[in-house]
């Protein structure tokens, strides 16, 4: 139906250090990897407006801080699952933890502290992603272990006043998140579907015409993480393929980035002064990859300046 992407191939930019390189057992690599021990498990690569790259280590509650200059430093270590990793417009950093549900970083001290917790008195099932759009809500992701046997997975809206809002509690197994240009249309990566959906959003505050804007094959695992270009089209990274696909905004595929790694690309973020600069977890080997690729990535909130919107903190939902 469309013609071969065009293949891109990515170096490593960044990696782990060997002394944050201890191989263990941890809750989470028993669940998710079979009871091997790891190294580290890196998600959420997030970008701050000095050029520092974020990302989180899952299994072993870490964040990490790589420079421009690919300096690796540990930032935060705490009792916790940090997966997604957002920058609000006004540098306060969010963090989408599995265990513990919306959490924020302190960059300076280290410290990480509870922003929403339980949506009443429930907990969630496990988050994974979150997204800012540009009024201040926040999307999140409520994946927990969620598939075709369970289709309960949840996708969550926090106004700026800090209303909680559930927008879809159908998932199979929500991921990556993120909207298009105007903000009119929510895409979730469902990676259990190997597809990514889109939820019409509507201005009374509701979502409907759910559907597929993106159905993936093979692979064994599904998409993971998203990011926008700048002209609205959709990056997806396909931890099964060991790539990240850049579509059109119509959904046509036009490039594929090919990991120099393993095949457990992540997630991605776009950077660089001209925001050409694709950087993808590489969470089998502990690395930070990146390719230049033709196409700028949509600039995020974070790398604009703190007056560019004005938001109230997220506080635990009542809706």
């Amino acid at each position: 139906m469309f013609a071969p992407p065009e293949p891109i191939s990515s170096e490593v930019f960044a990696e782990i250090p060997a002394e944050f390189r201890k191989v263990r057992r941890s809750s989470w690599s028993d669940a998710r990897r079979g009871g091997k021990p790891i190294h580290s498990f890196l998600e959420g690569p997030s970008f701050d407006r000095e050029g520092n790259l974020y990302v989180t280590d899952i299994p072993f509650g870490r964040v990490f801080r790589i420079s421009p200059q690919k300096r690796v430093e540990l930032v935060a270590e705490y009792d916790g699952e940090p997966n997604g990793l957002k920058i609000r417009a006004d540098g306060r950093i969010f963090i989408s933890d599995y265990r513990n549900g919306i959490m924020e970083l302190d960059p300076k001290s280290g410290k990480v502290m509870p922003i929403i917790e339980r949506r009443y008195s429930e907990r969630f099932s496990g988050v994974n992603d979150l997204f800012f759009a540009e009024n201040g809500d926040l999307y999140f992701t409520d994946q927990g272990r969620t598939g075709y046997q369970d289709p309960t997975g949840r996708v969550f809206r926090v106004t700026p006043s800090g209303r909680l809002e559930c927008l879809l509690d159908s998932g199979i197994n929500p991921n990556g998140v993120v909207t298009n240009l105007d903000e009119t249309v929510l895409y979730v990566a469902m990676t259990n579907a190997n597809a990514v959906w889109h939820l019409a959003l509507m201005n009374d505050g509701g979502v409907t015409a759910v559907g597929n804007m993106l159905q993936f094959s093979g692979g064994g695992i599904g998409p993971d993480g998203l990011a926008l270009t700048a002209d609205g089209g959709l990056t997806v990274a396909q931890p099964g393929m060991g790539a990240v696909w850049i579509f059109s905004r119509r959904g046509e595929p036009l490039y594929r980035v090919n990991s120099c790694g393993s095949d457990l690309v992540t997630n991605i973020a776009f950077g660089g002064d001209d925001m050409r600069s694709l950087y993808m977890t590489d969470s089998g080997l502990g690395q930070v990859l990146v390719a230049r690729v033709p196409v700028a990535g949509r600039v995020m909130h974070s790398h604009r300046s703190p007056d560019a919107v004005t938001v109230a903190a997220p506080t635990q939902g009542v809706a």
